[in-house]
């Protein structure tokens, strides 16, 4: 808290606040008690230690493609997320203080303004590791940047640095690393001081262009993702994946 800031800190830091089932519920959860606190005027969302965000928890990957009760409940989970975001009154600043990974970087480009650090970046790799990217990007990379760019990165899962994501329109502010939170939490400041009534509908008539997307595009994706945790692809890309990383790691900025 910061007089009328609210900050949101994903605190995994050893696991690069990857989502373990706790996060994810947590992360949707806190929307409503954002609505809620009649105090709040804005939201500083942030990251805990050098991540922002790794994304997905590997082992629930394996255990998804297994377990289909827990995948559904997984996909519902991410449906409920987007839209309690994407429903926030307040102003959300992300500060993107280190990578920012699948549903990292949907999080960043959920939010209403986005402060990266230099050598921070945003990815969405889940086709790369055999998922449909069905929890947020493709409902908002189509509204931020181009269709082309959007099926580029999407598609291809490739990291797009600070300075990239400035210009192709999904960050607003490139500051020094050290600079990330304070340089957020000013233009939190900004946000607060505008009259409450004005800038919380003005950002709800906003935000109807994202909801009508994700009434139009989120079932489908998440069913399409629902459907690609049960086939071999998740299974044989994670185990390339940890094979790689020389480890049984259940987070890295490699992840969903």
């Amino acid at each position: 808290m910061d007089g009328p800031l609210r900050i949101v800190t994903m605190n995994r830091p050893d696991a690069l606040n990857s989502f373990d089932d706790a996060l994810h519920v947590g992360m949707r959860r806190v929307w409503d008690l954002l609505v809620d606190d009649e105090d709040a005027r804005a939201v500083v969302l942030t990251g805990a230690g050098r991540a922002f965000s790794a994304g997905g928890h590997v082992p629930n990957f394996i255990r998804n493609h297994h377990d289909p009760v827990a995948r559904r409940r997984d996909i519902r989970e991410g449906e409920r997320l987007v839209r309690a975001m994407l429903s926030c009154e307040l102003p959300v600043v992300a500060a993107v203080n280190g990578p920012a990974v699948g549903l990292g970087c949907s999080l960043a480009t959920m939010s209403d303004f986005v402060v990266m650090s230099e050598d921070a970046f945003l990815s969405d790799p889940h086709v790369n590791i055999g998922l449909v990217a069905g929890d947020g990007g493709a409902v908002t990379w189509p509204w931020l940047t181009s269709m082309l760019t959007a099926k580029e990165f999407l598609l291809l899962g490739d990291r797009l640095h600070a300075a990239e994501a400035a210009r192709a329109g999904l960050c607003n502010r490139v500051v020094p690393a050290g600079e990330v939170l304070e340089t957020a939490k000013a233009f939190a400041h900004r946000f607060a001081e505008l009259p409450a009534q004005s800038v919380r509908d003005t950002k709800r008539a906003l935000n109807m262009h994202l909801l009508d997307s994700a009434n139009n595009v989120l079932n489908f994706a998440l069913a399409a993702e629902h459907e690609s945790f049960g086939t071999d692809d998740i299974k044989a890309r994670v185990a390339q994946f940890l094979a790689k990383d020389g480890k049984k790691s259940t987070d890295a900025p490699a992840t969903q």
